[in-house]
């Protein structure tokens, strides 16, 4: 196995405003680092009114899973957040 994470992807989730963004990053970053393993870890930045998530892996099936993971979370961020304001 490589020791390197040779393989990545960056996701990108805009949002209408930079509230809503913050709240989704704010939700999904206490799972940076509490979901890694030995094949994947992600990182997650705030642009203004977007969050990226960027999944590094050392095999094309980890980062799979992991972007499977992190779109899976953002998507229950934003699913929260919305019935939150509502």
């Amino acid at each position: 196995m490589s020791d390197a994470y040779d393989h990545h992807a960056v996701l990108r989730f805009p949002y209408p405003d930079e509230r809503r963004a913050r709240v989704v990053h704010e939700a999904i970053g206490v799972e940076v680092g509490a979901i890694d393993d030995d094949r994947s870890t992600a990182t997650t930045d705030l642009d203004g009114s977007a969050v990226a998530v960027t999944v590094r892996a050392r095999d094309l099936v980890a980062l799979r899973a992991g972007v499977n993971t992190w779109t899976r979370l953002v998507e229950t961020a934003e699913t929260v957040a919305a019935a939150a304001e509502s």
